[in-house]
């Protein structure tokens, strides 16, 4: 009997934000089984903790269809768990992921944990050919008229990879009718995890939407590793204010599935070099349960 627990990540309300599967002890788990334990889970992804010492927890990421680098809402969830079940109190401790090690920080309140954030792995970019704009357009179901043509569109990763389409407002992002299939062959040909889209709310606040056929998942409702892409992108490209080297915003996600969730992101910034991005929000446990293989 294998003891799991879910969580929803990036909200304080439970069933609400992403979903995630957390698995402490899954130390002599087989890869077979943590993707069948994903799979029977259901959620977005589960984490699976194969081995933990000295501050370093070693972790592997299942989807219910194939396992990922990285997922930024199921390491929210892990560090949740972590605390409430008083293996940590906020003392210095890293993941040990497929695509880096992953620092957490935890803030907590009246000894409460409240938030869980992370220090992502290392910003990338890489151009998305102008010929396939129009194509991800009509795979989100728009016309390419209403692309923001102000902020980027690019393929960027902190340990998973997705591409930015920018939209004019958020009632365009509401409206979206994707063609899944049609994402998922872009998703492949760009060699990327998911086509997010996203669209400006204020100066430093957006809306977004995150499909990610190729990965099992026709639309993730809360997504901290794109979310601190994006912001990384953005502050990258001039579109965040800077102060001091500094910039942080906040991504509204998860409403188009009636599943609001919040992520906050804080970068760190040098000379249009992005050298840190930072991303936090709050958890809360939705249930427990044990899962043993037919």
């Amino acid at each position: 009997m294998i003891a799991y627990s879910e969580v929803s990540a990036f909200t304080g309300t439970p069933g609400q934000g992403n979903r995630a599967g957390v698995v402490l002890g899954a130390g002599e788990l087989s890869e077979e089984q943590m993707q069948k334990l994903a799979a029977f889970l259901e959620a977005p992804e589960t984490v699976f903790v194969t081995r933990s010492e000295n501050g370093l927890v070693r972790v592997r990421y299942f989807t219910p269809t194939q396992e990922v680098e990285f997922c930024g809402h199921a390491t929210v969830a892990l560090g949740l768990v972590l605390a409430q079940a008083g293996y940590w109190a906020g003392e210095a401790l890293e993941l040990e992921t497929l695509a880096g090690r992953v620092p957490l920080r935890l803030v907590s309140e009246a000894g409460v944990p409240r938030q869980v954030w992370m220090q992502q792995c290392r910003h990338e970019t890489r151009p998305v050919p102008r010929a396939l704009h129009s194509e991800l357009a009509e795979a989100l179901g728009i016309s390419d008229r209403l692309i923001h043509r102000g902020l980027p569109l690019v393929a960027a990763s902190t340990g998973l990879w997705s591409v930015f389409v920018p939209l004019l407002d958020a009632l365009v992002l509401d409206g979206l009718e994707p063609d899944l299939p049609a994402l998922e062959v872009l998703s492949g040909a760009l060699d990327v995890g998911s086509i997010y889209a996203y669209a400006p709310l204020g100066v430093n606040r957006f809306a977004a939407r995150d499909f990610a056929p190729a990965l099992g998942i026709p639309e993730d409702p809360v997504t901290g590793s794109a979310g601190g892409a994006l912001m990384g992108l953005l502050a990258r490209e001039g579109r965040l204010p800077v102060r001091g080297g500094n910039a942080a915003g906040t991504i509204y996600q998860g409403h188009a599935v009636g599943s609001p969730g919040e992520v906050e992101v804080e970068i760190e910034i040098r000379n249009d070099q992005v050298l840190a991005v930072h991303v936090g929000g709050c958890a809360v446990l939705d249930r427990e349960g044990f899962w043993q293989e037919d």
